[in-house]
């Protein structure tokens, strides 16, 4: 079922963004090599309670048979294409390290993600995130009232395919409210004018997960850790959105990180 946001829900989930902002500038400020992904799951889970909220991600359980899911963030090193489950790795020079961060706030959830370069990365993995993030504003402007989530997972698609980006289709974006996964999903592939429609008020998850070769994912045996087949980078950027009439609302802020980063002189991947 697909619920509707009154202005006080998206009042709701926009705090709830700001406090993922929060954690998501602590954690950019520690991003460098040698830190490990445990030591930045700390810092985010401390920013967390620190602002009232709850780490989302800790303890979910999504069925079947993985386990609760053990951190507060998701952080996900080259190949890792999301749920990259945090512990002892220190990151490197030339790391790209996707950090998905999700908090419940007076209930209700925020959900976005970043992926951060570890001081200088390669040309082509500079390229790659630049291009996932203008993927997630290709997608954003296709998620108007009156559009179809078909529509959305298009813009994302042709982007990448056009540029020779394999597109995740195991792992879609959703819907989000006081749950964190709401209906509708919303996959990164998809056909015009196909699926469901979008409706004003629709609160949407947007997040391209782009590989630089092929679409196809493995899963760990840690039944988290989801990897791109061929052992090549992969980038992960999402933003919360509510549908509306002519242009999306964003709920979501990138601000904070790259503040956060121009502080600490750390390069920003720009939309391609």
């Amino acid at each position: 079922m697909i619920t509707l946001k009154t202005d006080r829900d998206v009042a709701g989930l926009r705090r709830a963004a700001e406090v993922v902002g929060a954690a998501h500038a602590a954690v950019a400020a520690q991003v460098r090599p040698g830190v490990t992904t445990g030591e930045l799951d700390r810092v985010a889970e401390q920013v967390i309670h620190a602002h009232g909220g709850r780490p989302a991600f800790k303890g979910y359980r999504p069925g079947g048979s993985a386990p609760p899911f053990p951190g507060s963030l998701c952080v996900s090193v080259n190949d890792v294409v999301v749920h990259g489950i945090p512990g002892p790795y220190a990151l490197v020079e030339g790391d790209i390290v996707a950090i998905d961060c999700g908090v419940e706030l007076d209930g209700y959830f925020g959900d976005w993600a970043y992926t951060y370069g570890v001081g200088e990365i390669s040309a082509a993995d500079a390229a790659l995130l630049a291009a996932t993030r203008q993927a997630l504003a290709e997608g954003i402007d296709a998620a108007v009232a009156g559009n179809r989530v078909g529509d959305i997972g298009y813009a994302v698609q042709s982007y990448c395919e056009s540029r020779g980006y394999g597109v995740v289709r195991d792992l879609v974006g959703h819907g989000i409210g006081r749950r964190l996964h709401e209906e509708p999903q919303v996959p990164n592939v998809g056909q015009r004018g196909r699926g469901k429609l979008l409706r004003d008020g629709m609160a949407i998850c947007i997040e391209p997960m782009i590989n630089r070769g092929t679409a196809a994912v493995t899963v760990d045996a840690d039944g988290w850790t989801v990897r791109s087949a061929d052992a090549l980078p992969s980038a992960h950027y999402e933003h919360m959105v509510v549908v509306r009439r002519g242009a999306a609302e964003v709920l979501s802020s990138y601000e904070p990180i790259e503040a956060a980063l121009a502080a600490a002189g750390a390069p920003v991947a720009t939309p391609a």
